[in-house]
C-alpha cells in the first residue's frame, strides 16, 4: 500500500516458469496484491506461480496477450486495488521499479506511467537487437505525429495505471493479441488521461519473451492503425469503437471474460471455475 492506497501487480504469464520466481522476489514490499493470469501455458509456471504464494487464475486455452491483460486487470479490479501494476513473469524489466511507478500514480500527478527501455539509453545496453531499436524508434516518431503525444516509447510492457483509467477505458473493444498494448495508449491519450515516464534497464536473454518476425510485422501494421485511428477521429474524419466513451468495459461487460478463466482448485490442484 502507497498513500492509503492499494497496489496490485498483475502478471500475463504464457510459459514463464524458468523466469517466475526471480520476478516476484524483485517486487518491491508495498505491493498487496500479485495476480497471475496464466494464459495455458504448456510449462510449470502455475504451478510455480501457486508455490509463490500468488493469485493465480488460469485461461481454458490460449486466447493470446491482450486477452490475457484483460483478465488481469479485471481481477485486480475485482479485488479493490486502487493502483494496477502489469509486470512481465519473464524479468525482462526490472520489477524493483513498481514502488517508483505506484509513486507517481499514488500523488495524483498522473493517471498512467509506462517504464521506457529508450529514455535513458539503456535498450541497447540491455541487449535490444539494433533492428529493434531502430523499428522502435521509428514506429514511435510516427505514433507521436499521429496522436500529438510525445512519449519516449510505447511498446514497453512495464505499466502502471489508476484504477479510474482502467475503469473507463473501453478496453473490451481492443484487439486479444499484441496490438492491445498499442490501443490502450491509444485510447489514454485520446481521452486525455496524465501519462508519466520513468526510465527502466531492460534485459534480452534467451528466456525473455520475444515475437518472430511476421507477427512483428503484423504488430507493426496494428500499432500504426491504433494511432491512425486517433488522428482521423480526433478531426471528425472516423468513428472508431476502440475510441468510443460508450464501449464495452472491463467492469460493464465481466461475463465476456470469466467464462474464459479457471482458477486453481484450492484442495486438490486440479482447475475449478473463477468466481
Amino acid at each position: 500500500m502507497i498513500r492509503g492506497k492499494k497496489v496490485a501487480v498483475v502478471m500475463p504469464a504464457y510459459n514463464a516458469a524458468r523466469t517466475l520466481e526471480v520476478t516476484v522476489a524483485g517486487l518491491p514490499d508495498i505491493v498487496d496484491l500479485k495476480i497471475l493470469v496464466d494464459d495455458h501455458s504448456s510449462d510449470e509456471t502455475v504451478r510455480v506461480a501457486g508455490e509463490l504464494g500468488l493469485t493465480v487464475r488460469v485461461h481454458d486455452r490460449n486466447y493470446g496477450y491482450g486477452r490475457n491483460q484483460k483478465t488481469c486487470y479485471r481481477e485486480a479490479l475485482e479485488a479493490g486495488a486502487d493502483i494496477i501494476i502489469m509486470v512481465h513473469p519473464d524479468y525482462q524489466y526490472e520489477p524493483a521499479l513498481v514502488a517508483a511507478m505506484a509513486g507517481m500514480i499514488a500523488s495524483g500527478v498522473y493517471d498512467v506511467v509506462i517504464a521506457s527501455r529508450i529514455l535513458g539509453g539503456g535498450a541497447l545496453r540491455g541487449g535490444m537487437p539494433r533492428y529493434k531499436y531502430v523499428a522502435n524508434r521509428v514506429l514511435t516518431a510516427i505514433e507521436n505525429i499521429l496522436t500529438g503525444a510525445k512519449l519516449s516509447e510505447y511498446h514497453t510492457g512495464f505499466r502502471g495505471f489508476s484504477r479510474e483509467v482502467l475503469e473507463h477505458l473501453p478496453l473490451l473493444e481492443n484487439s486479444d493479441n499484441f496490438v492491445f498494448d498499442n490501443e490502450m495508449l491509444t485510447q489514454a491519450i485520446y481521452f486525455r488521461y496524465r501519462i508519466g515516464e520513468i526510465s527502466c534497464p531492460t534485459r534480452y536473454f534467451a528466456e525473455a519473451s520475444s515475437i518472430r518476425f511476421w507477427p512483428s510485422v503484423r504488430y507493426g501494421l496494428g500499432v500504426l492503425g491504433a494511432s491512425a485511428k486517433c488522428f482521423l477521429q480526433r478531426r471528425g474524419l472516423g468513428h472508431f469503437r476502440i475510441l468510443d466513451g460508450s464501449g464495452r468495459k472491463l467492469l460493464e461487460s465481466p461475463a465476456a471474460l470469466r467464462e474464459t478463466v479457471l482458477a486453481p482448485d484450492a484442495c486438490g490442484g486440479g482447475l475449478a471455475p473463477s468466481q
